[in-house]
């Protein structure tokens, strides 16, 4: 049984938001805007991304 993944895409600029968003975003990985990434949908992770809920875009990532 494979783990529910969600598909985030880093939108908007971190450029004047608190270093502690900018560092949430490091964490879960983005690099570059517009960049999207698969990560598995648990409760760490949704914290980080109700952290920068501003700045990302969330969706479902359907499975194979």
């Amino acid at each position: 049984m494979s783990e529910k993944t969600i598909r985030i895409t880093y939108h908007r600029s971190k450029i004047g938001f608190p270093k502690d968003q900018r560092d949430t975003l490091r964490s879960l990985g983005f690099r570059r805007l517009n960049q999207t990434l698969e990560k598995t949908d648990n409760p760490s992770v949704r914290g980080m991304i109700y952290k920068v809920r501003h700045l990302v875009r969330i969706e479902d990532a359907e499975s194979e």
